[in-house]
């Protein structure tokens, strides 16, 4: 049964007459969120249930395939519990709003301390990724959900610009289903749970934009707010508009331009730019606290960065000053030549401490206030992360070293840089760091257009940043279209590459294949010198090129039964009825070798000279096998060879190459486990016995052989191996397999998890 929201007994007769006039609102907007949700969970499950059975069918162990299946059956079994507490939360929350949400966040901090060190490492995990679909979400739909908050907010008589309401927040949608799935117990590991979360961001979570819309149509058609604009302030103390006007007095705190037209574009804009500086600001907060939290328990100064608190007779420097200080040590470590090859790791407070004490005239000292100290010590983590991440090509590294004071001072100016993705400068150093993992030859980097691409973009950041964010945006566009016309080039040479290496591979395989069979035929038995020749210098030219075609088995099959009727009609003992036999092969048989080396345009005068002889040395033999059988005799083969022990024959050859090639230590299996893992793409790093290291990656594994070509950047080969072969590597520690995703966002989640490991608090 849908109620009406919840009623306070304060209210006054004005008040409660106006609640009543929105009831059949509330009823209708909360009945489009059941529908729209209900469809969009049904979807997600059943693009999960797909996921898992297509990572099921590809799994490369039995154990991982296992998993997969079992998630499978987990999501079908619970789906529909999952479901129905997903939308009956959602009804709570429209019926009482925030109780709900207060809820969840007393469920999510209720950890058993015993337990944590078995769930910390997994519940880690999950908050960092509910954490970044909803700042992507309030980045996306930042506008909506300001409208949508602003009008929803006025069928409720205890919001307040303090306290808005907003029962579709981003936070509570996704937070609320990470936890009725936590209820419904859902038996699945980490990975698969991620997975899962994962499917709702794109599914559930992507769309809640045009929920958001759908609702403020409703809201809009019932008469409530329906001249609301974006980035318009009306009178102050408006209930309904207390939360843009709580925009755009934190936009003017940040000095951030709101928009002064009312374009929905403009508009839009600005409430996402707002919407970002507000998550950052968030972030960092939260950030802070933990650093707080650290500095209360006396931490180690080089992890928390805590310092002696300054006197009180200070003066605070301003943001500007602070720039300004920036700007002057980067001038001098400017300096510094750009060519060089070791890492610069700039100690910001030694090197501000020094600059603000030598231009101290008279007054009270200058210092840092807490929240630039805070700042300052993050910054600084990130680049520590950076400067230490195997993953990043020390050439590239060296260069990224350089930007840790222009990357300071973006995070001064706006703080979405922690929070957004998207960010310019985040988005540029990403970029930066994917592009440049293949590269790790400082030798070269004169010639590398790469490296030069990279030191232009580092040197134009170094001379040219002066607070304007369209400076990266700029760079960050002109070294896409770079690596778009580079990749094109590269993935040119690639794929003729893996096309050439592909072919080589399986032409090995069809010559050892031929060879081995040849060989087993011909055991054992004495034939003539036409016959060896044909078949060794002719024939196996004919076996091999069938054996290559895939799609023609039984051509395969034909050549096979060829050399089967050949070493039969010259090493049998004949018969009367082997003679009938004898008779009627031969013709056949001379006319399909015949045949089958003029196809593979084989000499025709070798070709001539060959089938004479071999006609010459059957007849030969005929005579010969036909005088010396004696009456009840049997011939040694009574009849062609039956197509079960041809194709035995063949799986054997094969079967013998497989076997040899996949003799495998059991040690090995970890090591092997992760090697399957490994996708065309994925980064490794070979060290050689020299000392020296190079970077490539994989560009295709050939299933039949289990040979891996790895390329350069270029797209050029520079290595073979098997899986065995990367699996005994990969256990002697001369390869390792790296990551390429984003860098910063790897820097974030690993300073974050950090600061709450110190602190001591739960993720």
């Amino acid at each position: 049964m849908i109620t009406g929201p919840d009623m306070s007994p304060s209210e006054t007769p004005a008040q409660a007459l106006f609640r009543d006039q929105y009831t059949g609102v509330h009823a209708s907007l909360l009945d489009l969120a059941r529908d729209r949700f209900s469809a969009l969970l049904a979807r997600m499950f059943d693009g999960t249930d797909d996921s898992f059975f297509e990572l099921a069918n590809h799994a490369h162990t039995n154990n991982e395939q296992n998993r997969f299946f079992e998630a499978m059956r987990e999501i079908r079994i619970r789906r529909r519990v999952i479901e129905a507490d997903f939308l009956a939360d959602l009804e709570a929350e429209f019926n009482a709003p925030g109780h709900q949400q207060q809820d969840i966040r007393a469920a999510a901090e209720e950890v058993d301390m015993d337990s944590l060190s078995l769930v910390q490492n997994d519940a880690l995990e999950e908050s960092v990724a509910i954490t970044s679909m909803v700042t992507k979400a309030r980045a996306n739909f930042a506008g909506e959900l300001l409208s949508f908050q602003a009008r929803v907010s006025s069928l409720y008589v205890h919001a307040s610009s303090q306290n808005p309401v907003n029962p579709l927040d981003p936070d509570f949608v996704a937070r609320t289903f990470l936890e009725v799935c936590h209820r419904s117990d859902l038996a699945m590991e980490i990975r698969e749970r991620l997975i899962l979360l994962k499917q709702f961001d794109r599914e559930v979570l992507s769309h809640l934009g045009g929920v958001l819309e759908d609702g403020n149509r409703l809201l809009v058609a019932s008469g409530i707010l329906p001249n609301l604009k974006l980035g318009i302030q009306k009178s102050p103390g408006s209930a309904s508009d207390f939360s843009l006007q709580a925009t755009k007095t934190s936009a003017t705190a940040r000095n951030i331009d709101t928009p002064t037209d009312t374009s929905s574009d403009s508009a839009i804009t600005s409430a996402d730019r707002v919407a970002a500086q507000q998550q950052g600001e968030a972030l960092f907060s939260q950030l802070q606290s933990l650093m707080a939290s650290i500095r209360s328990k006396k931490g180690p100064v080089a992890e928390t960065g805590g310092r002696t608190a300054p006197p009180d007779n200070v003066h605070y420097i301003a943001d500007r000053q602070l720039y300004g200080a920036l700007a002057n040590i980067q001038e001098q470590i400017s300096e510094q030549a750009l060519d060089d090859t070791e890492v610069l790791a700039v100690d910001m407070r030694a090197s501000l401490d020094r600059f603000l004490a030598k231009h101290h005239t008279d007054g009270p000292p200058p210092a840092l206030s807490q929240a630039d100290e805070d700042l300052i010590n993050l910054v600084s983590m990130l680049f520590e992360f950076i400067l230490q991440d195997y993953n990043l090509s020390a050439p590239v590294q060296v260069l990224i070293s350089r930007l840790q004071i222009p990357i300071l001072k973006v995070a001064i100016k706006d703080k979405a840089f922690f929070s957004k993705p998207s960010h310019p400068a985040r988005k540029l150093l990403n970029s930066v760091a994917k592009a440049g993992i293949g590269w790790s030859d400082f030798s070269e980097r004169r010639r590398d257009k790469l490296y030069g691409e990279i030191h232009s973009i580092v040197e134009r950041i170094l001379n040219d940043y002066d607070g304007d964010l369209s400076l990266f945006q700029s760079l960050n566009d002109e070294f896409d279209t770079f690596l778009a016309r580079e990749d094109r080039k590269a993935s040119l040479v690639e794929q003729r590459t893996r096309e050439s290496e592909v072919g080589r591979v399986r032409a090995q395989r069809a010559h050892r294949v031929v060879e081995r069979l040849l060989q087993a035929k011909m055991e054992g038995g004495d034939l003539p010198d036409s016959a060896i020749r044909l078949l060794r210098n002719g024939w196996s030219q004919v076996m091999f090129l069938a054996f290559l075609k895939e799609e023609s088995e039984h051509r395969f099959n034909q050549t096979v039964r060829v050399v089967d009727e050949l070493t039969w009609c010259l090493q049998s003992r004949i018969n009367r009825a082997g003679r009938e036999r004898w008779v009627k092969i031969v013709p056949q048989l001379l006319k399909n070798l015949k045949s089958g080396l003029q196809d593979v345009s084989y000499d025709p005068a070798e070709t001539e000279q060959l089938i004479i002889e071999l006609k010459r040395d059957l007849t030969a033999h005929f005579k010969l096998a036909s005088a010396s059988t004696q009456p009840g005799d049997q011939d040694d083969v009574v009849g062609a060879p039956r197509s079960s022990v041809l194709t035995a024959d063949i799986e054997a050859a094969k079967n013998a190459i497989e076997r040899q090639t996949e003799i495998e230590d059991a040690a090995l299996i970890e090591y092997l486990n992760r090697v399957d893992q490994l996708r065309p793409g994925a980064w490794v790093e070979y060290s050689l016995v020299n000392g020296s290291q190079f970077r490539c990656k994989l560009s295709t594994t050939i299933e039949e052989t289990g040979t891996m070509i790895f390329v350069n950047r270029l797209g050029l080969k520079v290595v073979e191996k098997s899986r065995a072969e990367v699996a005994h590597e990969l256990r002697r520690g001369r390869v390792k397999f790296l990551q390429d995703g984003m860098l910063v966002d790897r820097a974030m989640d690993a300073v974050m998890s950090n600061l709450r490991k110190i602190s001591g608090k739960a993720a």
